[in-house]
């Protein structure tokens, strides 16, 4: 037995005594071990014999135990009756939220028809009171000081962007406190979401209904008539929005929005691909801040000679994982965060956003202007011992150089 499945043992120790399951408490122990191990999801995946439970810990699945393949529908349906979808609809995608008496976790729910049987998603938000505040999110001082310069500020997009799961959400949501708390209510803000994850004092949260023809494109137009200031959008997934979002941004609204590209500056040339008009790039955007979350390796790591390290590391030692109790044997120990900012003030930066220019060229300008990407940073963390080798390739892929570690070395 793993030490995952230990924890969700203490919640559900074992089947009835007539070996049957009980489903409404499987479903709760099932909640309750995985927040107690500090999962962000809960993974129910069909197979073709059995139902697979995976936890996504530290940004990584991990497997936690399995149950009988006729669980399967049970189990799902009692996850959907709790997030009031149709129990009976199995053939279409579904969404929706968990409700929680007590207010204080954020939980949603995604189901997707397979071959097997439905597959249901569980994402479990941070609780009530964790990670409100800018402060508490552990980004380097010059990017925090900047942020909060920039939301003082009354029209232009800030966007965030970053793969999935790399915290653009809790960012967001911790901006808009942000707003709230330094303007004490004297300015509206709004939201347009899909869905709504967390909600915020302070803001007229709305959520979009495509069924209805009430999208994103359409709730922003109509929203640019509710007299806001601040605007949040939750994400920009197509033209329409994004011309949307850039033109709010000239007639006096300040946007929050974001976006899904690997760094700041493919974040424009994403943006132009998708027909954007150049001048409201350059014009509408305040600042582009890109984000990815890196484990931290656990106390328990050692040092190692490494015969190949990352391009731009010269350091012979690095540390690697090991692995201990505290870590449940995977040598990380939670997780901590990369970033980037960009904001295309400077002439050359403006002149390559009007003509057009690849992200190479964005990035080598932002660099020359001050910017420190992501991977500088990756390679400041390694160094430090903060994080491993390895785990920089798993985040941003081979390119980032195959290293090849030796035996280990006594701190």
């Amino acid at each position: 037995m793993n030490s995952l499945e230990e924890c969700f043992r203490q919640y559900f120790p074992s089947v009835s005594g007539n070996g049957e399951l009980d489903v409404p408490e499987l479903v709760e122990a099932l909640l309750q071990s995985a927040r107690a191990a500090g999962a962000s999801d809960i993974h129910l995946i069909p197979t073709p014999h059995s139902l697979d439970i995976r936890w996504r810990m530290d940004g990584v699945l991990q497997n936690v135990v399995e149950f009988p393949r006729e669980t399967v529908p049970k189990i799902v349906s009692r996850l959907k009756v709790l997030a009031e979808l149709l129990t009976y609809r199995t053939d279409v995608p579904q969404e929706g939220r968990l409700r929680d008496a007590t207010g204080q976790s954020e939980t949603r729910l995604s189901t997707f028809p397979t071959m097997y049987g439905e597959k249901a998603v569980v994402r479990l938000f941070a609780g009530a009171g964790r990670y409100l505040h800018l402060d508490e999110l552990g980004f380097p001082d010059e990017i925090l000081a900047a942020l909060r310069r920039l939301l003082g500020e009354t029209s232009g997009v800030i966007m965030l962007t970053g793969p999935a799961g790399s915290g653009k959400t809790t960012t967001i949501y911790a901006c808009l406190r942000e707003i709230v708390n330094k303007s004490d209510a004297g300015r509206s803000l709004v939201s347009l979401e899909d869905p709504i994850e967390v909600a915020v004092e302070g803001v007229s949260q709305s959520q979009v209904k495509p069924s209805v023809g009430f999208d994103m494109h359409a709730g922003l137009r109509s929203l640019l008539r509710q007299d806001p200031e601040v605007i949040l959008v939750g994400e920009i997934r197509d033209r329409l929005t994004a011309e949307t979002v850039f033109q709010a941004s000239l007639t006096g609204h300040l946007v929050l929005t974001t976006f899904h590209a690997g760094s700041a500056a493919r974040a424009i040339s994403r943006l132009s691909d998708m027909d954007i008009e150049p001048y409201l790039l350059r014009s509408g955007t305040r600042a582009i801040f890109c984000q990815r979350l890196l484990r931290a390796l656990c106390s328990c790591a050692r040092k190692a000679e490494t015969t190949q390290v990352l391009p731009g590391l010269d350091a012979a030692i690095a540390h690697v994982p090991v692995g201990c109790e505290t870590c449940r044997g995977t040598g990380y120990h939670g997780r901590f965060v990369l970033s980037e900012m960009l904001e295309p003030d400077a002439n050359q930066m403006g002149r390559a956003i009007l003509s057009r220019s690849d992200a190479s060229r964005l990035e080598e300008l932002a660099v020359d202007a001050g910017m420190v990407t992501q991977r500088v940073r990756a390679l400041e963390a390694v160094r430090a011992g903060k994080t491993s080798v390895d785990e920089i390739i798993r985040t941003f892929g081979v390119a980032a150089g195959t290293p090849e570690v030796g035996k280990q070395a006594d701190d």
